[in-house]
């Protein structure tokens, strides 16, 4: 039996020189190998061990050592504090089996053993211990630079995703800069914008407001993906406009959704997530721009939807204050500043146009000269200040004339003329009695009190018939209204032509 001739070590002196020569060389044998090794009987008693089993599991010689019980070593590692990854009952199991297992053993210490179980014949076993320290160090810092690589790698990718996305986003942004900077006009930046934002976020609808004249209210400009029209909104109803920059609601956020929006959904819930943007033009904030974010929706050219929203604010912005500068400057070199009718320079162009459609239509048109009577005197007597009022009160009927495509200019001091582009003969002289009579009947205020009635005198010519050019037209409307002068004032006057010119 192994047991009896493991027994047998600690009687060599008995058993002959052969016996001892015999133990002594199992002895060396054993005591060369790497791994430690002990040897059990059926009965989980050791019978024989090498050195480098007290050297793995760094015990003393008088804690292994023959006789020792399987349960009294795995006690005494567990109670040192050695991990074991089975318990006892499982390795005693193990041993009753007479099977092949393995089992780990984490030292206080820090290092790992693995130990390999295997059966013998005569019911004991023998485990072998190796020492897997640097092994599993190695496959840990092997996995840990795996894990490493791996989110190295999502972090690469998502790098890149979001670099792609800003790119797109760069992109679209740039397009629609492209449009808005070509914008004639605030209603084609509208419809620009209309376009763009239902396109570049999908999932959103919204709308732009833009300040009226009085700044009491911000009127609709447009709107994208709204079923009802929401008309106007007042300054005090958005946070935005209240706080001075963009404000995002979103209801699993501390927040409180703005006025206007609880008024245009009186019928429903309140959208779970909206951004007001102000828009700031020059300094001043001319308008609001509101989107709404609707549950699922998402695009892919988009990576955070407010953000870009207030990016888009911002272009947008951008894009109406280099419109109203331009319409500013458009209006200092084409407007009269006292009375706001086009000056002589607007007038001259727009004349040239006129003529050219009208000569390709072949059709009519006419010219009004008209001129306030006696004005010098008035202003002498009334002073410049109530002589502006006057011009201005003038510029005013002017205005309101019913007369189609009519451009009204002040040609300077109390000079004025009215282009009338689809007028023949007889519909200029309508519109010339209408104006006179209007100026006529009208009183001016100054200073608390009316002042002296105001007449005035008027030229007519008429293309092609008075001349086919804007000097000649101009000249004889200046002829006509000459000759109304010395009618006594206060009259209308068509040219004189030896010569009708007509289209059949």
């Amino acid at each position: 039996m192994l047991q009896e001739r493991s027994f047998k070590r600690d009687q060599a002196a008995d058993d002959g020189p052969q016996g001892s020569t015999y133990q002594g060389l199992a002895s060396q044998i054993l005591d060369t190998l790497e791994q430690g090794v002990i040897v059990w009987s059926a009965d989980a008693t050791c019978i024989t061990h090498n050195a480098r089993s007290l050297h793995l599991l760094e015990l003393k010689p008088a804690q292994l050592s023959l006789g020792t019980k399987l349960d009294d070593l795995l006690d005494l590692l567990t109670s040192r504090g050695d991990e074991i990854d089975l318990n006892q009952a499982e390795i005693q199991t193990g041993f009753d089996d007479q099977r092949p297992f393995q089992f780990e053993i984490r030292l206080k210490a820090g290092g790992m053993i693995s130990a390999q179980v295997r059966p013998v014949r005569d019911g004991g076993h023998i485990v072998a211990f190796t020492d897997v320290t640097d092994m599993r160090q190695a496959i840990c810092a092997l996995e840990d630079a795996r894990a490493e690589a791996a989110r190295a790698e999502k972090t690469a990718n998502e790098v890149l995703t979001h670099e792609r996305a800003r790119k797109r986003e760069v992109s679209l942004l740039a397009q629609m800069d492209e449009w808005l900077q070509s914008c004639k006009s605030l209603e084609e930046l509208y419809e620009i914008v209309t376009a763009f934002m239902q396109k570049i976020l999908p999932g959103s609808r919204g709308q732009l407001f833009i300040y009226s004249n009085s700044r009491d209210v911000l009127e609709q400009a447009c709107a994208w993906q709204f079923d009802t029209k929401q008309d106007n909104v007042t300054p005090d109803s958005c946070w935005a406009l209240r706080r001075g920059r963009s404000y995002s609601y979103s209801n699993d956020q501390l927040g409180f959704v703005c006025d206007h929006v609880k008024s245009a959904t009186t019928d429903g819930p309140s959208p779970e997530k909206f951004t007001c943007v102000p828009i700031v033009a020059h300094g001043d904030t001319v308008g609001l721009m509101h989107i709404e974010f609707l549950p699922g929706a998402e695009s892919e050219d988009v990576i955070d939807p407010i953000e870009f929203t207030i990016r888009c604010g911002e272009h947008i912005s951008m894009a109406i204050a280099n419109v109203k500068l331009r319409d500013e400057l458009q209006d200092q070199s084409t407007r009269d500043p006292l009375t706001g009718l086009y000056n002589r320079r607007y007038f001259l162009d727009a004349m040239r146009r006129i003529i050219g459609q009208t000569a390709n239509r072949q059709g009519n048109f006419a010219l009004l000269s008209i001129d306030a009577d006696k004005f010098k005197n008035y202003n002498d007597e009334h002073g410049h200040d109530a002589g502006d009022a006057v011009l201005e009160a003038i510029a005013e009927k002017m205005c309101a004339l019913d007369a189609e495509g009519a451009v009204a200019c002040r040609i300077g001091g109390e000079e004025f003329c009215i282009l009338l582009p689809l007028a023949d003969r007889s519909r200029a002289t309508e519109s010339a009695e209408e104006l006179r009579q209007s100026i006529e009947e009208m009183r001016v205020k100054y200073i608390g009190g009316p002042l002296p009635k105001v007449t005035v005198s008027i030229g007519i010519a008429v293309y092609p018939t008075h001349g086919t050019d804007p000097k000649e037209l101009i000249k004889q409307a200046d002829l006509a209204l000459y000759a109304a002068k010395d009618a006594g004032r206060n009259c209308s006057q068509v040219a004189d032509s030896m010569s009708m010119i007509t289209f059949d």
